[in-house]
């Protein structure tokens, strides 16, 4: 099986599974898109009104901005694949609680172990806490972790850059600093 058909059955038990807490007032499942065949994978928090409703991350400002960003690395969307920490939209666009990022944590698990990325940006505190549980974003962000032989890359989170103009700033430096590493992989 390839990794693409890998993970739509992935994607098709997940739209299955009734058990995951945001699904029954969420809109659509948000499971992620991009190359199954990259080196790189992104990782967001949970999806916004637009991305619930399309049914893809990043779609609205914050992922026009990551565009942006991704560019300034030197990649184009099409070559990463980014998913979220949640997949389905919590209410009233409020940040995911622990138990459903617990109830997630398993299909996001499969997906970085079906891909196999060399690195790992996580877009956000709650993707950052999933492998770096005790720092700060403020204390870590553009810093590279080596984790399991995968590169873990902290993020500022593009939505908290287009409220924060000294974020945006920092997120820039911080994607034209892994211009550099992105070559390496």
């Amino acid at each position: 099986m390839t990794k693409f058909e890998e993970l739509h059955k992935l994607k098709d038990e997940m739209e299955k599974d009734d058990t995951l807490p945001l699904k029954k007032d969420a809109g659509k499942l948000v499971f992620g898109s991009g190359n199954t065949e990259a080196t790189i994978v992104a990782i967001g928090e949970g999806p916004g009104a637009k991305e619930s409703i399309e049914g893809l991350p990043f779609v609205g400002q914050a992922g026009k901005l990551l565009d942006k960003l991704l560019d300034l690395a030197g990649l184009e969307r099409k070559k990463v694949f980014i998913t979220n920490i949640v997949h389905h939209r919590p209410p009233e666009n409020r940040d995911p609680l622990p138990h459903e990022i617990e109830a997630y944590r398993k299909y996001l698990d499969k997906i970085i172990e079906i891909i196999k990325p060399k690195v790992i940006i996580t877009l956000g505190r709650f993707s950052m806490n999933k492998f770096l549980p005790d720092v700060k974003i403020s204390e870590v962000h553009g810093k590279v972790f080596n984790i399991k032989d995968v590169k873990i890359v902290p993020m500022y989170h593009p939505a908290a850059s287009l409220r924060n103009g000294k974020i945006l700033e920092a997120e820039k430096s911080d994607f034209e600093k892994l211009k550099n590493m992105v070559q390496l992989t």
